[in-house]
């Protein structure tokens, strides 16, 4: 009796996954049947709104609904992602990622939310070259002479950033680690250091090629090294930090997309699939080659792999400068 009772209770267990499968199942082939939100945890204008308004014009043709974006940006970011993270997991809702995603936990320590748990990974979207450049009248004409300059005059070892614990700050306390640089960081938390640094006010910026080439093409700032595995054809004269002398030093900048953790599986799929079918389009790689990004497109497997080596690599970072944002 007792065995038949342990395998009645087994099959109630097996109807009840098996239900909630076909539920599953049936919402995804629904899927979507209203309009779809991507919060965006930054300023509109900015690098990551433009990249996912593009792709959500072809995203929208894909799953014939509108796709629309919402801009929470503040608190570095953290207010875009508590905000997905409370969304309904409905499928309705999705979260535009950014490097701080892999960086506020370890920079926060009363953070209130873990986003490694509160949201699940759908699809890297694209990734982004970094560069160090420097004004055009500092004499230093390759990351070598430009690492031997700032150790022998502290007034080159001043560093940019777009603030205390933002990616840029963070990849230059790497490369200072790196070199053995004694670094001076001056940090713009609510202006830009691309004025002053194209004026001279500071020697260099660790920056995304973006917000850097069009002084770079009007001669006011030089380029001296680019992240990724080679070089990039809009900067084919520049090295890669490898070829500079660096080979483990690879800050990149990134977008991808998030759902609140408890969204159905065959829903992010679904949606995986999507955006790596627009990342593959023509229209979209040139996009992304135009402004110094690569177009990806990935599973939910390989995103989770990425934002774990990258919550890695940054973690060793902010620990080892003992950077801490209250």
């Amino acid at each position: 009796m007792k065995n038949f009772k342990l395998a009645l209770r087994s099959i109630g267990y097996g109807v009840l996954i098996g239900l909630s499968w076909f539920s599953s199942l049936a919402m995804a082939q629904d899927w979507p049947s209203k309009p779809i939100k991507f919060i965006v945890p930054v300023p509109a204008g900015t690098g990551p709104d433009v990249d996912i308004r593009q792709i959500g014009k072809n995203l929208s043709l894909i799953l014939g609904q509108s796709i629309v974006i919402e801009n929470r940006p503040g608190a570095a970011a953290r207010i875009g992602v508590e905000a997905a993270i409370r969304s309904a997991p409905d499928g309705y809702t999705f979260l535009v990622g950014t490097p701080s995603l892999t960086t506020m936990q370890a920079l926060y320590p009363k953070l209130g939310f873990d986003p490694k748990k509160d949201l699940v990974p759908v699809s890297l979207a694209s990734i982004t070259n970094y560069t160090l450049s420097v004004n055009a009248q500092v004499p230093a004409k390759t990351l070598p002479e430009y690492v031997k300059l700032a150790k022998t005059d502290p007034k080159y070892a001043s560093i940019g950033t777009l603030g205390m614990g933002a990616i840029n700050h963070l990849a230059a306390a790497w490369f200072s680690n790196l070199v053995g640089l004694d670094a001076n960081y001056i940090h713009y938390s609510t202006t830009s250091p691309f004025t002053d640094l194209a004026s001279g006010q500071i020697p260099v910026v660790f920056d995304a090629m973006l917000p850097v080439m069009g002084q770079v093409k009007a001669g006011r700032v030089r380029t001296l090294a680019i992240s990724g595995k080679t070089r990039h054809p809009l900067l084919p004269d520049v090295p890669t930090f490898a070829e500079a002398g660096l080979p483990t030093f690879d800050p990149l900048v990134w977008i991808g997309i998030l759902a609140p953790a408890g969204t159905s599986g065959a829903i992010v799929n679904k949606m995986s699939a999507a955006v790596s079918q627009v990342a593959k389009m023509p229209e979209t790689v040139a996009a992304r080659r135009d402004v110094g990004s690569e177009s990806i497109g990935s599973s939910p497997e390989e995103f989770a792999a990425f934002l774990e080596g990258e919550r890695s690599k940054w973690s060793a970072v902010i620990k080892k400068n003992n950077i801490m944002v209250e």
